[in-house]
């Protein structure tokens, strides 16, 4: 293990194990989901959950416990295209570990399963579920060992593989930069589906660069010339629409999303998103 996914797994283990979560037990809730039992307060637990006319009755606190909440399958996808490998502040692709380890630590927390799976022109990995912190640990380092240059994202694929292997519903998060066509109405048919969209600030708002000389990292193709403002007008607009279609399309489908940039905290992203 590298001193990079260390940092990664000691960071987000203190942030989720520790007082930023506050008194939640993890990120997942389950409301709605079917009751099961009462139970007694314990450290952690989300007090929202408290049921307060037991609480006056016994005199102690007691919360209410949902069936799904006891064992949730949590699936993590991380869409390593080429385009992760950039950024500013941190590289999206390092973002994007951080946010695999916030999101498997909280679900190992909450004695959920946790599963990994990389993804760009193909499948590359996908673990088996588990509720071992090991799990996290391999999730991590495979996202930071894995090389996505020269890999372009395919959203079509990477629902069909999800349709065919996922047979018990989740709560699927999707993690990637998310630019192209894309359409998951199909997993939002049968799963909790959650779009995590790592950018860099710069990505959508490029300043002036003048005559350079660029790299397509999915495709590995060149570009040389003068990058004015009109190229970059143009580029922002493209940018918008592609943006302005997909929130478009989560909301009509029901899958929740948030934006996570590479100067921000994910966890604290995760967490208001969450919520």
């Amino acid at each position: 293990m590298n001193k990079e996914v260390k940092k990664i797994i000691l960071k987000t283990k203190k942030q989720v194990y520790g007082d930023m979560l506050g008194n939640n037990a993890s990120l997942f809730q389950g409301e709605g989901f079917e009751f099961a039992e009462l139970r007694e307060y314990v450290y952690g637990d989300d007090i929202r959950k408290i049921d307060w006319k037991t609480t006056a009755k016994l005199g102690k606190p007691f919360v209410k416990v949902y069936k799904e909440e006891r064992e949730l399958n949590v699936v993590v996808v991380s869409m390593l295209s080429g385009s992760t490998y950039f950024g500013t502040v941190k590289q999206k692709s390092d973002i994007m570990a951080e946010v695999v380890a916030t999101l498997g630590f909280s679900a190992v927390k909450n004695a959920d399963l946790f599963s990994h799976m990389i993804y760009a022109d193909k499948m590359y990995s996908f673990s088996k579920a588990s509720k071992k912190i090991f799990s996290v640990h391999k999730a991590v380092e495979d996202v930071t060992e894995f090389i996505s240059l020269g890999k372009e994202a395919n959203y079509k694929a990477l629902v069909e593989t999800l349709i065919s292997r996922l047979k018990k519903k989740a709560l699927l998060f999707i993690i990637s930069d998310f630019v192209g066509e894309i359409d998951l109405k199909l997993l939002a048919k049968k799963h909790d589906v959650f779009a995590v969209i790592v950018r860099d600030k710069f990505e959508e708002n490029p300043s002036e660069l003048g005559y350079l000389r660029l790299i397509d990292m999915e495709t590995k193709q060149s570009f040389e010339g003068d990058i004015d403002a009109g190229t970059f007008k143009n580029y922002k607009r493209a940018l918008h629409e592609n943006d302005e279609k997909l929130y478009k399309q989560f909301k009509k489908q029901g899958v929740r999303f948030t934006k996570i940039y590479t100067h921000e905290e994910p966890t604290i992203k995760l967490m208001k998103a969450m919520r």
